[in-house]
């Protein structure tokens, strides 16, 4: 049996599925369209509803693969893996695409090795080559500092993890059909050396960049680290977080978890505020899918400005300290 069609892995949360779900749906819909064949998408949890299944068939599936069963209901890659590759064995799938979160980065190495597929991590674009019919597979190099296309030409399913919020979901359309098939789960395939005792998050943390609808970014035109408390002032008084460029974070002035950018997080915030922030072509790529872009920088010519919906030309130790003093008024009223 040859391989054939596309597959995007889903994810789901107490029976919710996640936002990168979709994403992923948009990627492989596009990538299932050039090559003429359906595009499925494989969802393992436990207690999802059809209701829940069916957003996935409106936003670009045209199969829909689930195994939902109480031993699913907490990623465990041991038991997913093993899930996964049954499916892949039985149906053969062309390209396979998950999101490079947590469990999209545990699971495909593991099936990767296992059915002696190509896997290209951190994804930030996806093609068809023409001639070929090979998935091209794009993603950040050498620091990010260039972006190397991969393809693995001699092994099937190709497979990537796609950068979450590297693009958008395609908008719901309930006028679109598909199929949902309910695949029983094979006991067999549960690895009982392995379970789930609890979760717990990391002390202090906090909301990331990558969740935020509101993201303010300082970078070096900030001139030192102590500067960082104006991005932080109206950051709060905004009710976002702080993000960062490269430089700073290299400079030591903020941690690494605030980088926007090709080496950092690539976001897509309701608005991003660039401060200080020239627009290296790697940071432009982490905001690209954000809805409102504003920027503040003393140099007119500056990149930033050629992605920005408003831009503000002025020094930034002006423009801020006044911005913070009229929010804080306007938070008094």
């Amino acid at each position: 049996m040859s391989y054939h069609g596309v597959w995007t892995i889903a994810e789901e949360n107490r029976g919710k599925i996640k936002e990168v779900s979709y994403e992923l749906l948009a990627r492989g819909r596009k990538l299932a369209d050039k090559l003429g064949v359906d595009l499925a998408s494989v969802l393992l949890g436990s207690n999802i509803s059809e209701s829940e299944l069916k957003q996935l068939i409106y936003r670009g599936a045209d199969k829909v693969y689930v195994v939902d069963a109480p031993e699913l209901e907490n990623f465990i890659a041991e038991n997913y893996s093993n899930v996964l590759v049954d499916l892949i064995n039985k149906y053969k799938p062309e390209i396979i695409i998950a999101g490079a979160t947590t469990s999209g980065r545990t699971l495909m190495p593991y099936v990767s090795v296992r059915v002696n597929a190509g896997l290209t991590a951190d994804c930030t674009g996806l093609d068809i080559e023409e001639e070929t019919k090979n998935l091209l597979q794009t993603r950040p190099a050498i620091g990010g500092n260039i972006l190397a296309t991969i393809k693995t030409p001699n092994n099937r399913p190709q497979m990537a993890t796609v950068r979450v919020k590297s693009s958008r979901p395609a908008p719901i359309d309930k006028s679109r059909s598909g199929e949902i098939i309910n695949i029983k789960l094979r006991q067999e395939l549960i690895d009982g050396r392995v379970e789930r005792i609890g979760f717990r998050k990391a002390e202090g943390e906090t909301v990331g960049i990558q969740d935020a609808d509101i993201v303010v970014a300082g970078g070096r035109g900030l001139k030192k680290g102590e500067n960082f408390r104006l991005i932080r002032e109206l950051a709060e008084k905004l009710g976002g977080v702080v993000g960062a460029s490269r430089d700073t974070v290299d400079r030591g002035w903020v941690s690494y978890p605030h980088q926007v950018g090709l080496s950092g997080k690539t976001i897509s915030p309701k608005l991003y505020i660039a401060i200080g922030i020239s627009g290296a072509i790697q940071h432009l790529a982490g905001i690209k899918t954000a809805d409102t872009v504003v920027a503040i920088n003393s140099d007119p010519d500056a990149q930033i400005f050629k992605v920005s919906d408003f831009g503000i030309v002025g020094d930034l130790f002006e423009v801020i300290p006044l911005l913070n003093e009229r929010l804080a008024k306007k938070g008094d009223k």
